[in-house]
């Protein structure tokens, strides 16, 4: 798109005069600001704030208001009648000439934005009024609301007074001094009258404010504010009216440079860049920068800011004359250093939302579109010296990213993009540069020569001094994005070289079968086929082994250890807040909110007359159940495993229930844990996979046979219970319906040959171990055991006169068990505790006694223990072992 303008011919590259190319794509009519919808969250958690000390100061509120009444008792009536009839004509007639103002002006947009939040907000305010008077605690209705005379309550939220805030803050009047302080006036006014006539409340007053405050930004970044950015014609005005004369202007991403190579230059949140033609001198490089594009990232820096330990500077949101200064300050900075660096010739504003910023023109291209061939040394070592530079006077960069070196015709480097950079960094932040240079330029021409490049120009010592800093954490995004994609590319590779081992001693094993008839006889067929399983499994590894790769951090490592040996590599500790953490606190805090709304409800009486040794019995049983469940973990691990460490995990996945099924919780944990403990990836799921095979035939032996032994218990012969063959039949008619429908045959075959592809020999592993094959059974059959002695001895506490075997007991906790790990609910709550209620009832004990057994049952397996779970939980993050 081009958009003309009057002028003559230009003089580079044959252009129009005057004219504008490279506005396509086209901008947005509307534009979503991060900011709005940080405004949006604050007003919300505003609104809760006034809320709670409402329902929790009462006190407070009640003596506030009380102190106003006797204030606006000692007002003149006359006053007060004034002062309302005023407020309540101005606060009509502003907002009214207002907008009458923008329409003369053509800015009907902004009105209509600020009548659909007016509306939204009357909406939110009327529904508001309808919950505080129907539903709301008693102590926010009285926050809210007082009495009248005639024995009516005052409204809560004031329907006219929030479309009136939502409207100003909507149309942008707080950008508009003289509007901003009439209206400010008005509703100060207006506020003043209500108060002091006893119409309202203090409480009342600032929701009132804050609701169409909030419901305003909502507004604004549900719909989009009108997008201001400037176009080419306004950057060609403010050209002119800081004393240049353009003559054409191209967009940064369309330029082609001297050498015929087409640049790519946008940069998102960094502004747009053009090429502009002068009518007399060389062209000049422009940046445009608008409050739209200077948002974008936002959420992502203030992450950041609040995450990294005292190494980003940056305010996560910047006001534009801010954003020019900083630029401005580094650029002149750089110079000053001796680093090659864009010269500023000039700055300005375009209008209230972008500024520009003028440099001299260099015609470089960025790293990122030269072919590696061209990434000659001379041009690392000129990069490095300009980082040396820039670290004499202790400035840092803080993007040494491809889009910020500029290789001009000479090959020299030219560093961009400074608008990010801090002066009188810290040795943190001017390491930092150092370790994003390396992997940037590790990325394109290998870490042996990015590391012998660094070390030429800084030398070794300083090069050494950045293995701390070489971790993702500390290097850019796009850096990260880059590392992700070559790992994730590694482990395909790795992956088709062991499917390509398997297929080739496959083919190999069939062809010394078919060579060898005698061999595929029955005899000693189980001790070849172990062989074979053997070799197959050595051809695996070694495949494995032979295509694995370091990724690229781990290379510049190993190149900088040849040259500094005893060089620091342990990484340092950035991160003040871990996604992890948050996730810890979060469910943490989620668990503790549903421990007490779970025992809200639950008559602890009953607990009280509990017999305290068996209390004391079924916690050390409840205790024993992780021992087991440790035994049976490690019991299908080849490798040595720490059990203290082994212990720790399985009473972390006790709170780790808390936030998923407890199926789906207990196998991703043990899983992490195996993997952090030196175990590949594969082998750690095939090992947990073979635990949980084991633990399900177990489970369902075991129930078949405690079942079948409940049915014998009042009659001398063994006949099973009815119960026991019903189940026994529908089994058999489920597996001849899949065996008998084609769909569901491949279905239920694709999911047991991917679960058994794995496991499978992970189990021959075992097998091979009969030690760890006893631990791992023994620890299997130990934890049902622990488990149904927790639940014997908890309703041996109450003291039960029914006399229920331990088989009965033993069939009530299975069953209930498995509808725990099919149920939905995190830890299985209320299925749980409903299937043994059920069980025990069913089996001859009295339902007040059941109940109470399976709460004390599930107090000691399931909720005491969640704070030793969350401590150990905590524990093994902090030391990387989940």
């Amino acid at each position: 798109m081009e958009e003309p303008g009057p002028g003559g011919t230009g003089g580079d590259g044959g252009l129009p005069a005057d004219r504008v190319s490279g506005d396509e794509p086209l901008l947005p009519a509307r534009v979503h600001r991060p900011a709005d919808l940080l405004r949006f969250l604050l007003g919300l958690v505003g609104i809760a704030l006034v809320l709670a000390l409402a329902t929790f100061a009462h006190g407070t509120t009640q003596g506030l208001e009380n102190d106003i009444g006797k204030g606006a008792g000692q007002a003149p009536p006359l006053l007060i009648n004034f002062a309302g009839l005023t407020a309540s004509i101005a606060v009509l007639i502003v907002p009214v000439a207002f907008a009458v103002e923008r329409l003369i002006k053509r800015d009907g947009l902004r009105i209509a934005d600020g009548v659909l939040a007016a509306v939204l907000a009357h909406g939110v305010s009327l529904a508001t009024d309808l919950w505080v008077s129907d539903t709301a605690p008693p102590s926010i209705r009285d926050a809210l609301t007082q009495p009248l005379a005639n024995g009516a309550l005052t409204t809560p939220v004031h329907s006219y007074l929030a479309p009136v805030i939502a409207y100003m803050t909507a149309v942008g009047m707080s950008r508009r001094p003289r509007w901003r302080v009439a209206m400010w006036c008005v509703l100060l006014l207006d506020a003043f009258a209500v108060l002091v006539g006893r119409y309202t409340t203090p409480f009342a007053i600032v929701t009132t404010i804050l609701i169409g405050w909030t419901v305003a930004f909502a507004t604004l970044y549900a719909v989009g504010s009108p997008n201001v950015r400037p176009t080419g014609q306004t950057l060609l005005a403010g050209l002119r009216r800081v004393g240049f004369r353009p003559v054409s202007a191209l967009r940064a991403e369309e330029v082609t440079t001297e050498d015929g190579h087409t640049g790519h230059h946008e940069h998102g949140d960094r502004g747009r860049r053009y090429l502009v033609t002068l009518e007399d001198g060389p062209p000049i490089d422009v940046t445009v920068v608008d409050r739209e594009q200077q948002a974008q990232g936002f959420f992502y820096r203030l992450w950041r800011r609040l995450s990294l330990r005292g190494i980003y500077q940056r305010r996560s949101l910047q006001t534009l004359r801010q954003a020019l200064e900083q630029e401005a300050l580094l650029a002149y900075a750089a110079i000053a250093a001796g680093a090659n660096a864009p010269k500023l010739i000039a700055t300005s504003e375009l209008g209230p939302d972008a500024v520009m910023l003028v440099y001299e023109h260099l015609g470089g291209r960025p790293l990122d579109t030269l072919a590696d061939e061209e990434i000659t040394d001379g041009v690392l070592h000129s990069a490095w010296e300009q980082v040396r530079a820039l670290q004499s006077r202790r400035i840092a960069h803080r993007a040494l990213v491809g889009d910020a070196l500029l290789v001009d015709t000479s090959g020299e480097v030219v560093l961009s993009e400074l608008r990010g950079g801090e002066i009188a960094a810290g040795d943190l932040v001017l390491r930092m540069d150092v370790a994003q240079l390396l992997t940037t330029f590790g990325l394109r021409v290998g870490a042996e020569r990015a590391v012998a490049a660094a070390v030429a120009v800084l030398g070794p010592d300083a090069v050494a001094d950045s293995l701390p800093l070489l971790q993702p954490i500390a290097l850019s995004r796009t850096t990260r994005a880059t590392l992700r994609q070559q790992s994730r590319e590694r482990a395909q590779r790795e992956r088709e070289a062991v499917l390509e081992a398997s297929r080739v001693a496959k083919e190999h094993r069939a062809a010394e079968r078919g060579s060898h008839p005698a061999a595929a006889a029955p005899a000693g067929g189980r001790k070849e086929a172990r062989a074979e399983k053997n070799a197959e499994k050595r051809a695996i590894d070694d495949a494995l082994e032979g295509a694995r790769e370091e990724d690229m951090l781990a290379q510049i490592r190993r190149q900088v250890l040849r040259i500094r040996p005893a060089a620091t590599v342990e990484p340092a500790r950035l991160e003040r807040i871990r996604p992890r953490t948050v996730v810890s606190w979060v469910a943490g805090a989620f668990a503790g909110y549903f421990l007490l709304s779970q025992f809200v409800h639950v008559k602890f009486g009953q607990l009280i007359h509990a017999q305290w040794w068996w209390v004391a019995a079924a916690a050390l049983f409840s205790v024993l159940t992780y021992v087991a469940a440790a035994f049976s973990l490690l019991g299908f691990v080849t490798e040595r495993v720490s059990f203290w460490k082994t212990f720790l995990a399985q009473v972390a996945g006790d709170f780790v229930k808390l936030a998923a099924p407890p199926a789906v919780a207990g196998v991703a944990l043990n899983a992490r844990f195996l993997q952090r403990s030196g175990i590949r990836p594969g082998l750690a799921v095939a090992s947990v996979g073979a635990s949980q095979l084991f633990g399900l035939g177990a489970h369902v032996l075991l129930l078949l046979v405690f079942g079948y032994l409940t049915g014998t218990e009042r009659t001398p012969s063994l006949s099973p219970s009815r119960t026991v063959i019903a189940g026994l039949l529908t089994a058999a008619v489920l597996v001849l319906v899949v065996t008998a429908i084609p769909a569901l045959r491949k279905f239920v075959s694709t999911r047991l040959r991917s679960l058994f592809a794995g496991v499978v020999p992970r189990m021959l592993d075992v097998l091979q171990r009969p030690r760890k094959l006893a631990v791992g059974i023994g620890g299997i059959l130990l934890l049902t055991a622990a488990n149904v002695m927790c639940l014997d001895a908890s309703i041996r506490a109450f003291g039960s006169s029914e006399q229920i075997s331990y088989a009965s007991i033993a069939v009530v906790f299975l069953a209930g068990n498995a509808l725990g790990s099919a149920a939905p609910t995190p830890g299985g709550v209320g299925a749980v505790e409903g299937a043994l209620v059920l069980g025990l009832s069913a089996a001859g004990l009295a339902g007040d006694t059941a109940l109470s057994a399976v709460l004390l049952f599930r107090l000691m397996v399931f909720w005491l223990p969640v704070l030793p779970g969350w401590l150990a939980f905590t524990y093994l993050t902090r030391k990387g072992e989940i």
